[in-house]
């Protein structure tokens, strides 16, 4: 049976017999006559259309002469590049399910996600093959076939350039398993957000082209990277299923790295976070890059303070569209617009999805009236992998609890206040302070530990620690100097506190736990 591309009448998405996803984001513009546009691009070099579904289907044959089949896992830790295009849709178009891991995670991470998602196989990039190796080390079933993305001896690269370039999609169903990308819980245990064919259509769809106004024209950046579910859409899907072009870059972006890409490849849309915006501002200080390309920026990941929305569009007369999303919604689903936004606000509903903010008696609350933010729409992951609990706690029905705050306005504008939980979001991405508490303890001069977040001078959110020292330990520059360098060694980088306090003793209710809204509030 063919395999047909979506058919979009307004907002209806009517999905053919035998839907593969990848067909529409890979395949059909060769048909469609951009086979020598540039697709990618990179300080590497341009990848064209062409060339990206020859390497797909390189990709796709390789995996299944491997003998991994179809439902079966690929975990990917890959940095930023085009072979990350090459794995995710080879796998795709295989019926084999890709899952993008955080490069920055540790050994232990790793190791866990590897026995959790039960893989068959993992791909990395060869800087990370400490941490990855190290996670082979910790479990006790390593998956079939552990591939290095490239280098000496036996790689990926190598492999796929013995494959043929000829491939036809496994045929699929638009409700059919597709991807997986983890999230972190309140525990500090990753979840596997279980995401569906429709799901990148949807997002690319209702967000890209009706909320941002994307064109074949516009050449795409994100600073957030692929792994992370809004720079799998900014830098990945968004600019594939208009035809644009993606622009990468595969190390941490920087003020400095990021100005240097901006004026060698002239992206169109730029895509940020509050953190980076807030960076590069200080940088623009001294700085006079050329940012004449850019037509709009978009930020998400944590709240942008209306503060840094004002200041960015007095340096450089460009707004900045803020919004909320989620690795189990894909992408954003509340964000601002064009000619409709509002600094300090999420924004308004994205077309395709409904939301509701209930109170603890799952009323709906007036305007004003804050409460927990749930939302609807076609893109919400079916399930987290093997945790029944979890899934039932945040996806009730057709409705997911997002374990935010918000109110909403009386002209639709939503305005976050706060996680419902304890969790923090440094940089854009979640970390658990149970986890920052517990690598500070391993350190033998901390006795206990409690990690709360703390607005900086930007108006966004950092860890904090408040910590007491075990017996004879005296508190000092130098023990502070440690503790950091300590914590950086031992977590992802984002997370290690930015402000160490030390104190007696922590504030605990009658049975034990700590009373982490007292130290947010200095209430110690």
């Amino acid at each position: 049976m063919p395999i047909e591309n979506v058919v979009i009448n307004d907002d209806e998405l009517t999905f053919p017999p035998g839907f593969n996803v990848a067909v529409s984001f890979i395949d059909r513009h060769l048909s469609e006559g951009r086979a020598d546009k540039v697709a990618v691009r990179s300080t590497r070099g341009d990848v064209s259309y062409a060339q990206l579904a020859a390497e797909v289907n390189r990709c796709a044959n390789l995996l299944c002469g491997l003998g991994i089949a179809r439902g079966e896992r690929v975990l990917m830790v890959v940095k930023d590049c085009a072979e990350f295009f090459y794995i995710f849709w080879g796998a795709i178009k295989a019926g084999i399910i890709p899952v993008p891991l955080n490069t920055l995670l540790r050994a232990k991470d790793y190791a866990y996600i590897i026995e959790n998602s039960q893989c068959a196989c993992l791909v990395y990039s060869p800087e990370y093959a400490g941490e990855v190796n190290a996670a082979l080390a910790l479990v006790e079933t390593r998956p079939a076939h552990v591939l290095v993305v490239e280098g000496e001896g036996t790689t990926l690269t190598g492999l796929m350039a013995l494959e043929n370039d000829q491939f036809r999609a496994v045929a699929a169903s638009p409700v059919d398993e597709c991807f997986w990308l983890y999230s972190s819980g309140s525990t500090g245990a990753p979840k596997g957000a279980v995401h569906l064919h429709r799901d990148m259509v949807v997002t690319s769809h209702f967000y890209g082209v009706k909320t941002v106004g994307m064109r074949e024209d516009d050449i795409f950046f994100s600073v957030a990277k692929l792994f992370f579910a809004y720079g799998l859409g900014n830098g990945m899907t968004f600019p594939l299923w208009v035809g644009g072009t993606a622009v990468l870059l595969d190390t941490r972006p920087t003020p400095e790295s990021t100005f240097e890409i901006i004026e060698r490849f002239k992206p169109t849309l730029f895509f940020g976070v509050p953190t980076l915006y807030a960076s590069q501002l200080s940088a623009l200080e001294s700085a006079q890059p050329d940012l004449s390309s850019i037509r709009l920026c978009v930020s998400a990941g944590e709240g942008l303070p209306a503060d840094v929305f004002r200041r960015w569009q007095e340096r450089t007369g460009l707004v900045i569209l803020d919004g909320i999303g989620s690795t189990e919604a894909l992408h954003i689903f509340i964000g601002n617009r064009i000619g409709q936004y509002k600094p300090g606000s999420s924004g308004h509903l994205v077309p395709g999805y409904d939301a509701k903010i209930l109170d603890e008696n799952e009323h709906e609350q007036p305007c004003g009236e804050p409460g927990r933010l749930v939302i609807k729409g076609q893109s919400i992951a079916k399930y987290y992998w093997r945790n029944p609990e979890k899934t039932a706690e945040a996806m009730r029905g057709e409705w997911f609890n997002t374990g935010d705050t918000y109110y909403r306005d009386d002209e639709g504008y939503f305005f976050y206040c706060g996680r419902s939980d304890d969790m923090l979001k440094v940089g854009g991405i979640w970390c658990s302070p149970f986890e920052i508490e517990a690598t500070l303890i391993e350190h033998p001069a901390i006795l206990e530990a409690a990690v709360v977040g703390r607005t900086d001078g930007e108006g966004l959110i950092k860890p904090e620690a408040w910590i007491v020292l075990a017996d004879g330990v005296r508190a000092s520059d130098e023990l502070e100097a440690d503790l950091l360098k300590f914590c950086k060694m031992k977590m992802a980088p984002y997370k290690y506190p930015r402000h160490f306090h030390f104190v007696d003793d922590l504030p605990k209710t009658a049975t034990g736990k700590i009373q982490r809204f007292r130290l947010r509030a200095d209430e110690v």
